[in-house]
């Protein structure tokens, strides 16, 4: 033993330690055995079986032996202990405890007698697997707090000293694991503290995405820019199944000009809602919750349609309108997604039983209103601009997803009509600006108020998940309440995303179409405005991602007499 001690030491001090705690523990147990001559049968079953087996072989090789065992596991413990954070009761590939040991017996039944581990899932102890060293021990410390907490209360005489003789051979034991064990637990607790002190809320979780953008283009007078936008997502749940949304944003991104008059041909997702400043605004205030089996949807500030209807444009579609799906806001979702919005209701009722290929359909209503704060004439939540979206959903196997859309909208003189409801207008004028098509699809009447009817259709098809399709097709027709201000607007595209190209959590992204564009408004062209878009996101972690990409759009603002445009963006994103 003293030569095993010497090594020991030569090797590393805290083996020495280890072994030295482990000597006294040796020396400790038979006192304990001296003082406790009525100790249960199990344990002098179990000491005349050692006896028997150490006169059946050498003493000091058995003894050896077993030291050498016992500093092992002593020291991959202390090792193991060193990282206050691991879980104390884990299934580890150590098995150092049988059913078929004694102590192991002994556990069981103290935890029969007294109840004391009903931390388990099914509040029992189970005797049919073995445990890991550091299991038993926070089985037997709940044992010793079960006993301690017997004595405190004036019930000692439940216990007998046949039990107290066995706890105190398993803590003499086990003192190692117990000692590293109650370390863990006050670690924690101390970080437990910690963390409930200086908690953000016990209900709301933030979110956040930073955008920062390089873009530069080949048209005359436009010169490279470097942009930016952050949203702040405060995220409140009260139920576990309602979330109350706070968005706070700022950016100073501006459009490129395209010698359009107006239009928004190539504009960028991250573009949308900027101030232009940096100024910071609230920039979406809503609540979702169920109702039964529905889903209701409540926006105060900021509500869009494609916050509650199903968009159907994996890999482009990005709900945050910003930094992950495609680069242009025309590529990102169908046009007629972005008529209206502000504050309303809208509610998403599945219907169906789903039965056979056809899988449960869902109707989505709502009801949009972009001037809903304003008590004036021609204004509030059912005078002013508004949009009333209508979109029957189907899911045809897993694989493939429809939706029919209906929207019907009203806008006051000088609107835009794929606004988002935001209201924004034409520097220099009073002029409502949209945020994807045409001018000429976007610009209602100067002096009279119009009515709008739209349709669309979308799908998604993913034949695998290496490829995703979708696509869609928009119809409008608009309704001035003047001569000459009736017009129609059409638009169209198609996608093809590769996930997972590359690397996991990357996306190669190619879209093409015909921007919304109208051939029968009094200021329209003779040309379509045709979009091509390609993209890949490059996610370097799980918070960051860096997005390069082109847009190319030919005939901006219906003519060929305008060049075509190209668009170069390097979008990096930031989430936490």
């Amino acid at each position: 033993m003293s030569n095993l001690l010497w090594k020991s030491l030569v090797v590393s001090p805290a083996v020495l330690g280890a072994t030295l705690l482990l000597s006294g523990t040796a020396m400790a147990t038979p006192a304990a055995g001296n003082a406790a001559p009525n100790a249960t049968t199990e344990v002098l079953t179990l000491e005349t079986q050692a006896a028997t087996e150490v006169v059946k072989q050498p003493e000091i090789l058995a003894q050896a032996t077993k030291d050498a065992q016992v500093l092992d596991q002593v020291k991959r413990y202390s090792n193991e202990g060193q990282n206050l954070q691991s879980q104390v009761t884990s299934v580890s590939q150590f098995s150092d405890v049988q059913p078929t040991d004694w102590a192991f017996q002994a556990l069981q039944s103290l935890v029969e007698r007294y109840g004391c581990i009903a931390g388990y899932p099914n509040g029992t102890y189970r005797g049919n697997r073995a445990l890991t060293r550091y299991e038993f021990a926070a089985g037997l410390n709940a044992c010793l707090d079960r006993v301690n907490e017997l004595i405190a209360t004036a019930t000692a005489d439940l216990v007998t000293k046949q039990d107290l003789a066995t706890l105190q051979r398993l803590q003499e034991e086990f003192s190692a694991e117990l000692a590293t064990l109650r370390g863990r637990v006050d670690a924690l607790e101390a970080r437990t503290a910690e963390l409930e002190a200086n908690q953000f809320s016990t209900t709301t979780k933030l979110q956040g995405e930073a955008i920062f953008a390089y873009t530069d283009s080949s048209i005359a007078n436009e010169n490279g820019v470097f942009q930016d936008r952050v949203r702040l997502n405060l995220q409140s749940s009260f139920t576990g199944r309602d979330m109350l949304t706070t968005r706070l944003s700022a950016g100073n991104s501006t459009g490129l000009s395209l010698n359009t008059g107006g239009g928004a041909e190539g504009k960028q997702t991250f573009e949308v809602g900027s101030t232009g400043n940096n100024n910071v605004r609230l920039d979406k205030l809503t609540y979702e919750a169920p109702i039964g089996p529905a889903q209701v949807y409540i926006a105060a500030s900021g509500g869009q349609h494609s916050d509650y209807a199903a968009v159907n444009n994996p890999y482009f579609f990005d709900k945050t309108d910003g930094g992950n799906g495609a680069l242009s806001t025309f590529a990102s979702e169908n046009p007629i997604y972005r008529i209206g919005g502000g504050s309303g209701i809208a509610l998403n009722v599945p219907f169906g039983q789903g039965g056979g290929i056809l899988k449960p359909s869902s109707l989505t209503v709502g009801y949009l209103a972009s001037e809903a704060n304003n008590p004036a004439a021609g204004s509030g939540l059912f005078d002013g601009n508004y949009a009333a979206l209508g979109q029957l959903n189907f899911n045809v196997g897993n694989r493939i997803a429809l939706a029919a859309t209906y929207v019907h909208g009203y806008n006051g003189a000088d609107s835009a009509l794929f606004d988002s409801g935001l209201g924004l207008t034409q520097p220099g004028t009073t002029r409502g600006l949209g945020i994807v098509g045409t001018n000429q699809a976007n610009s209602l009447s100067t002096t009279n108020a119009s009515s709008s009817n739209s349709y669309g259709l979308s799908a998604a098809f993913r034949p695998s998940d290496k490829l995703s399709i979708s696509g869609f097709v928009s119809y409008h027709d608009v309704t001035g309440f003047g001569a000459n201000d009736d017009y129609e607007a059409w638009s169209y595209g198609v996608g093809l995303a590769l996930p997972d190209f590359g690397k996991k959590g990357n996306v190669l992204g190619i879209f093409g179409g015909a921007q919304p564009y109208s051939f029968n408004n009094n200021r329209a062209g003779a040309d379509t405005p045709y979009q091509v878009e390609g993209f890949y996101k490059y996610r370097v972690s799980d918070n960051i991602s860096v997005t390069p990409g082109v847009i190319w759009v030919t005939s901006p603002g219906q003519s060929s007499n305008n060049d075509d445009a190209f668009i170069g963006t390097l979008r990096t994103t930031f989430t936490f």
